[in-house]
């Protein structure tokens, strides 16, 4: 059918039908506005090389990561000491020393997985109730985003947006920046998918240009009703996606570009953490409250070639990760937002601290993960640092290849987040069902 026929037969909507367009600036300022951002890198970032202890246990890391080992003089030293170590970081980090010197920045040592507390010596005598597929990672991906202890696939950020006080509930609160979506996807609410631009071109349809032919027919097409209860979930899903391009569109056209230095525009993280800084104050003028950004990046899988300069090696990733890091909170702070943005890095586990035969590392458990912006209180490590013998009293793997058992939980981690959001303690086991086994819910990684 020829699209003048089709337009006819169907009616034109008016510029201010079923979108509109953005509510023009001007509004209160919105001061309670808080959003997370979790940068989530994929395949298993080696903590191990992210930081790394310069005092006596420099040794044994040494000894044990063999030619995986960072030069002790290659270190970017941290001042002072935490949990009774010094550390240095990966020289590709060194842009994040001054946030850490600033206190912005806090490690969180040894996360992972934990359905209760557990010892090395429990999971090498089998007697402790481990979580499920270590060393997966669609697995773990799924388990450190989501997993609850049933066959529930939403994410614990999606699940506490569901449940925050409804003075704090917003259009748009769960946004992943690709496909990916399992810690932002809710029991029953939808995700946003935000794409740096906002998918402002549907065919021939520049959704931001509501009064356009092509722009309204797409719009039409939003309003369609059937009795079918697929077509009609096919038209909702339509609809909402819809909206979401065109208010995403339209901030994204109102946008300041940030004068930070991110990287080279042809690296995704750089572009990616780029665009959602210039579009974060416009989510806090626009009124919204609080907000969960998913920002999946990297291939960390580095079973081989994880040392060197090729673009898929650790080191050069880091280098990339580091120097956006640090663009993006300078950007947030110039922009107004110093303690209204908290950045969580984090990954689906960590490696062996013994080197795989192909110059890389294998699966392993436990991770070192970082917090970084004006709420976080920053300036040292939290957690237990494992020591990196092989063999050793954290060692829980029976061929001693150094495979950390964690003893921080992803969901001490995630509820103390979601509280800093507005989640209520009384709602911490519905988000976080495996937080019953530990006497210490949350913990004092934000500032009061």
């Amino acid at each position: 059918m020829k699209r003048r026929h089709l337009l006819r037969s169907l009616g034109m909507l008016p510029a201010a039908g079923l979108l509109g367009s953005l509510a023009s600036s001007g509004r209160a300022a919105n001061e309670d506005y808080r959003a997370l951002v979790v940068v989530y890198l994929m395949g298993g970032n080696d903590g191990h090389n992210v930081l790394v202890p310069t005092d006596g246990l420099y040794t044994d890391y040494q000894a044990a990561r063999q030619n995986l080992a960072l030069p002790r003089n290659s270190l970017v030293a941290l001042p002072g000491s935490s949990t009774g170590h010094s550390f240095g970081l990966h020289p590709a980090l060194q842009p994040l020393v001054p946030l850490y010197t600033q206190q912005r920045l806090r490690f969180l040592s040894n996360v992972g997985p934990l359905v209760q507390p557990t010892t090395s010596a429990q999971v090498l005598a089998a007697t402790a109730e481990l979580p499920p597929f270590l060393g997966s990672h669609s697995d773990q991906i799924e388990i450190t985003q989501g997993w609850t202890v049933s066959d529930d696939t939403s994410g614990w950020a999606g699940r506490a947006l569901e449940l925050l006080p409804s003075r704090l509930k917003t259009r748009n609160a769960a946004v992943s920046m690709n496909t990916a979506r399992t810690l932002v996807q809710g029991r029953s609410s939808a995700v946003s998918f935000m794409p740096v631009g906002g998918a402002r071109y549907w065919s021939g349809a520049d959704v931001t240009r509501p009064e356009s032919v092509d722009a309204q027919l797409i719009r039409r097409m939003a309003r369609w009703q059937f009795a079918n209860d697929y077509e009609a979930e096919y038209a909702r899903t339509y609809a909402q996606e819809l909206a979401d391009s065109t208010f995403f569109s339209q901030l994204f056209l109102r946008a300041s570009q940030p004068t930070a230095d991110f990287g080279q525009d042809s690296d995704e993280l750089p572009r990616l953490l780029r665009g959602l800084t210039s579009v974060l104050p416009l989510f806090k003028a626009e009124g919204l409250q609080r907000q969960v950004f998913l920002v999946p990046w990297g291939n960390f899988d580095t079973h081989a070639n994880q040392r060197g300069s090729g673009p898929a090696t650790q080191d050069a990733q880091l280098a990339i990760l580091g120097k956006a890091l640090k663009a993006f909170d300078d950007s947030n702070r110039a922009s107004g937002l110093d303690m209204n943005v908290t950045t969580l890095v984090m990954s689906e586990f960590g490696r062996t601290v013994r080197p795989g035969s192909g110059g890389g590392s294998e699966h392993g458990w436990g991770n070192h993960w970082w917090l970084m912006g004006g709420p976080v209180a920053g300036g040292g490590v939290t957690g237990t640092f494992p020591s990196p013998r092989l063999g050793g009293s954290d060692d829980s793997d029976p061929g001693q290849n150094g495979r950390h058992t964690p003893t921080m939980a992803v969901d001490q981690v995630g509820a103390t987040l979601m509280q800093w959001l507005g989640l209520e303690p009384s709602q911490f086991v519905d988000v976080f069902p495996n937080l019953a086994n530990f006497p210490v819910k949350t913990l004092p990684l934000m500032r009061t």
